[in-house]
């Protein structure tokens, strides 16, 4: 199982990025995903997508720092000031994807490799 995790920006004073690039895990385990944020004077709405090979991405959850956590599933967003962070349980094979961490809605759109 392979979690691969990457920032989308938006090119202002704002910035993501994630604490870990990627992960190998197990099937059955409990993984947290974490991306560190600044910016925005705490009015940022945080959001995780995953996308599968060959397909666009997909929203997962949105959570606004101090609100609490979002719960889908065996999904679950959580964040503070500074991380946002997204806790898989239970994982599974079909678990691996590459996870985006966003401050801002994001374009969901396949991505085709050009050679």
């Amino acid at each position: 199982l392979v979690l691969l995790i990457s920032p989308t920006g938006n090119g202002s004073a704002q910035s993501i990025e994630p604490l870990k690039n990627n992960m190998q895990i197990h099937a059955d385990q409990t993984v947290t995903l974490s991306c560190k944020y600044k910016g925005g004077g705490g009015q940022n709405n945080l959001f995780w997508y995953r996308q599968n090979p060959g397909s666009r991405p997909e929203n997962l959850l949105m959570v606004i720092p101090g609100s609490g956590p979002q719960i889908k599933e065996r999904f679950n967003a959580t964040a503070n000031e500074t991380v946002v962070d997204l806790i898989i349980s239970s994982t599974a094979v079909s678990d691996s994807a590459l996870y985006y961490c966003a401050l801002r809605p994001t374009v969901t759109e396949t991505h085709q490799t050009l050679y």
